[in-house]
């Protein structure tokens, strides 16, 4: 998680919802329930995720958007926006390359919010999306007052 503010973008809190056993259905509730009290701890505004992406293989693409669902699923009742980006456009906004690799997104987000030590790759993603959104949504607003101005 992060914050903006006029100074920029400050680091938060970060961590990585584990599931356990092989039963799939229960890895979900685990997912939905991790969000849930993620949510709750931390009273976010609003949520960044990443689009699904097509995969060659079609099982894990499918479980991929099932775990997607629980945890968007726990976000419905607070009725916050949800913005999602596609992979390619998050690595572009945190590395300026749509190609780099989870190695360069790791590094430029611990560059980027000033973070000292080890960061879990699942974080680094998560706050990479973060990252990306706070950037769009910091160029529509310079975008909309432009706008306005030219209507004057």
């Amino acid at each position: 998680m992060i914050e903006t503010s006029a100074q920029g973008i400050s680091y938060v809190d970060s961590g990585c919802i584990r599931t356990t056993g092989d039963d799939f259905a229960q890895r979900l509730r685990e997912i939905f329930i991790g969000m849930t009290e993620v949510l709750a701890q931390q009273a976010p505004e609003e949520i960044s995720i990443e689009r699904v992406f097509l995969s060659k293989n079609a099982d894990s693409a499918l479980k991929l958007g099932q775990a997607r669902g629980a945890a968007l699923c726990a976000t419905f009742d607070k009725e916050l926006p949800v913005h999602e980006y596609a992979a390619r456009q998050v690595k572009l906004a945190v590395v300026g390359a749509g190609g780099a690799d989870k190695t360069q997104v790791q590094h430029m987000v611990k560059a980027l919010l000033g973070l000292k030590g080890a960061l879990q790759a699942d974080a680094a993603d998560a706050l990479a999306i973060a990252i990306c959104h706070a950037n769009h949504r910091s160029l529509k607003y310079q975008l909309a007052k432009i706008s306005s101005r030219r209507r004057r």
